[in-house]
């Protein structure tokens, strides 16, 4: 058993100044931890989810305050137990592993659906635009806030990987270890794409109404279209056709014309009925809105890729990049570019590219191949 905490921060007085040039008066993060800090505070791990992932990572938790029935069945269990725990890859016998929901989230932070403290009522079509760097820079106020001054690590895996190069080049001196796994460095045209059909996938359902849909109907035609266009990423065709079953599923409900004719799309359908029941249609614009636009370079107000990690360079700091050879969300040349721009700034790293039929959830899937790398790096520690 574990519970989601919460720290906030900021008021009217001192509000919370976002990239965009908007702010907030109050932020609300919630994050889980395990594992137990020592003495000078060195062991701390920083640890980002993907995309429409969560902060519980590890250990069940029944329940969130303020969450509702988003909180389903499906994630009352941590996703990530086979990597994070005592004796695992990120060994909490021996780590201080902090979680943290994104600014903008559905599952305790500030976000869409959360009640706007200046109006008294949900924010909705009024919550701002957020940058990678927002989150990066949230998630400083809790590290500080814990009484951590460096991590010994900061990790992310696909959108989480986008954030923990963000947080260790804005802020070089707080980290002293990088982990990014199937992630990148600068979205790519292919990418912006794909995010933009999902943004019109939203948009365009007759509930969504600019946003503000939390008295009425929810957009749920739309977030499902938009979670079927983006799983066909995650998923590698190989391990799709796997799991795709030989029952084809009339849905009646959704499809009134067209007939389902075969388990690919039935398997589809299903994925995006099953989203809409556990997340929000504004954070999800948020999120893949802010990663439509993710560039390290400007997100750390950088000149240039050097410039970008001339802070890792002073600090020592070293890298572990995974590239995953079947991914078609974060392909294998994104992990290239990332890796070329440390070799040229001369900062240490290994990359490390996996073999897998899994696509872009084998860091979900397979611990064995990564966990032997990950423990490497973390085990050079002296904590």
């Amino acid at each position: 058993m574990i519970e989601t905490q919460f720290y906030e921060f900021g008021s009217a007085e001192s509000p919370v100044k976002l990239r965009g040039g908007d702010s907030l008066s109050q932020v609300k993060i919630a994050y889980e931890t395990w594992g137990e800090l020592n003495a000078d505070k060195s062991n701390a791990i920083l640890l980002n989810h993907a995309l429409s992932g969560s902060h519980h990572v590890l250990g069940y938790n029944p329940a969130i305050p303020g969450v509702g029935k988003l909180w389903t069945e499906e994630l009352q269990q941590g996703w990530w137990e086979e990597f994070v725990g005592p004796g695992k890859a990120i060994d909490t016998d021996k780590f201080f592993v902090i979680c943290p929901n994104y600014l903008g989230g559905c599952y305790g932070s500030t976000g869409p659906s959360s009640v706007n403290p200046d109006t008294g009522k949900v924010y909705g079509s009024s919550f701002p635009h957020l940058y990678v760097a927002d989150q990066a820079d949230v998630q400083n106020e809790l590290i500080k806030h814990l009484g951590i001054t460096q991590l010994s690590a900061v990790v992310g895996a696909s959108v989480g990987g986008l954030i923990a190069v963000t947080y260790a080049t804005r802020y070089p001196e707080m980290v002293r270890n990088v982990v990014a796994l199937a992630s990148g460095f600068k979205t790519t045209v292919l990418n912006r794409l794909i995010l933009f059909e999902q943004i019109l996938a939203i948009e365009n359902d007759s509930n969504f109404n600019g946003g503000d849909y939390y008295d009425g109907d929810y957009p749920d035609y739309g977030l499902a279209l938009a979670r079927m266009i983006s799983h066909k990423t995650f998923v590698h065709l190989d391990s799709f056709e796997k799991r795709a079953t030989t029952t084809v599923n009339q849905d009646h409900e959704s499809l009134r014309w067209y007939k389902v004719k075969d388990p690919f799309q039935s398997y589809m359908l299903y994925q995006g009925k099953k989203f809409v029941k556990r997340f929000d249609a504004n954070t999800y614009l948020r999120i893949i809105d802010m990663w439509s636009r993710y560039d390290a370079v400007k997100e750390s107000d950088a000149v240039d890729e050097r410039d970008l990690f001339k802070g890792a360079k002073a600090n020592g700091q070293k890298y572990l990049v995974f590239s995953i050879d079947s991914d078609f969300c974060f392909y294998p040349e994104e992990q290239a570019v990332l890796v070329d721009a440390l070799e040229q700034a001369e900062v240490e790293n290994m990359h490390i590219t996996v073999h897998s039929d899994k696509g872009h959830d084998s860091f979900l899937l397979e611990p064995a191949l990564y966990a032997p790398h990950i423990s490497f790096l973390l085990n050079q520690e002296d904590v």
